[in-house]
């Protein structure tokens, strides 16, 4: 993709192209890291008149030249403005990588952010469905359509697998294994990895993939389909989880990410290794999987006290 035109300078051209031919960060990523250099940029050229006058070479001398008061007055802008504590942390780690390619590409003798100290964060435990909420939830579509067909799977392989909206509505049909009952996910980053579908996800997709064989497609390659016969997208998705919810009479806030934490906390609580959890969910970072495990052990501690004699 195309950086904004605040951020077309050599400098951040050079790292947004880097993003995304060798790191190969998602568009989506990088859209995110092209906002928040857009706004750094802004910041450093507040004092031109227009800043949008300022040449290429005068904005590299600002960004190589930008030192620990530039950057803690950058902060101090963001916290009057009144940025949530998640949202400065996203800048500051924007930020962090920008300065540490430049010092790497020799642009600037040191990284300023290195010092900068991320805001502490509130651990906020995932939400996530019940057992009982999740068989509610994925009996409530009805029919023989194609459209039923394809809610009931697409409902299905999320729980089944954990895997992210984005990653189910990238799904092709050559990903799928019927034989080995697995299919391919392409994760953030690009990384792909195996997602074991259970019975349950298997026979609803082959319900819908028979349907799908008999109808008007535009796309040859995608699994999931709109009603106009191309990719289904994740603000769709989105949108039936809602009308499902509503009508299992759940919470219709509730986001399909809902069903990977679902996912996730229901494999822990009946003894899968935080490993193989981590492993199924196409997390980096075994710490990124490790706040499942708070959940569950908070339900343990629910459970103790209510059905020990001596718990209280």
């Amino acid at each position: 993709m195309k950086p904004k035109a605040s951020t077309a300078n050599p400098l951040t051209r050079k790292f947004l192209a880097y993003l995304g031919h060798e790191r190969n960060f998602s568009d989506h990523t990088i859209r995110s890291y092209t906002a928040d250099l857009t706004q750094f940029l802004r910041f450093l050229t507040a004092d031109a008149e227009p800043p949008e006058a300022m040449g290429d070479g005068a904005v590299c001398d600002r960004i190589r030249s930008a030192d620990l008061i530039t950057l803690r007055g950058f902060l101090a802008e963001l916290r009057r403005a009144d940025y949530s504590r998640a949202t400065i942390a996203r800048k500051i780690a924007t930020l962090r990588s920008f300065y540490k390619f430049l010092a790497r590409e020799g642009e600037v003798q040191r990284n300023p952010v290195k010092v900068i100290r991320t805001p502490r964060q509130d651990k906020r435990l995932p939400k996530f469905l019940g057992p009982a909420d999740i068989e509610r939830l994925l009996a409530t579509p009805k029919g023989k359509d194609l459209l039923s067909l394809r809610d009931v799977a697409m409902l299905e392989v999320l729980y089944s697998t954990g895997m992210r909206v984005s990653e189910l509505v990238g799904i092709d049909l050559e990903d799928i294994d019927p034989i080995a009952e697995v299919v391919r996910v392409r994760g953030k980053g690009r990384r792909e990895r195996l997602a074991p579908l259970g019975s349950y996800a298997v026979r609803a997709l082959n319900r819908y993939l028979e349907a799908r064989s008999r109808a008007e497609v535009h796309d040859d390659e995608a699994v999931f389909l709109n009603r106009h016969g191309g990719r289904l997208n994740v603000r769709s998705v989105r949108r039936k989880l809602a009308k499902y919810l509503a009508l299992a009479g759940l919470d219709p806030s509730v986001s399909p990410h809902t069903l990977r934490h679902s996912f996730a906390t229901h494999m822990l609580e009946r003894g899968a290794d935080l490993r193989a959890v981590q492993e199924l969910l196409g997390h980096r970072s075994l710490s990124t999987t490790q706040i499942y495990t708070h959940v569950t052990a908070r339900r343990l501690k629910e459970i103790y006290e209510a059905a020990h004699p001596r718990a209280n």
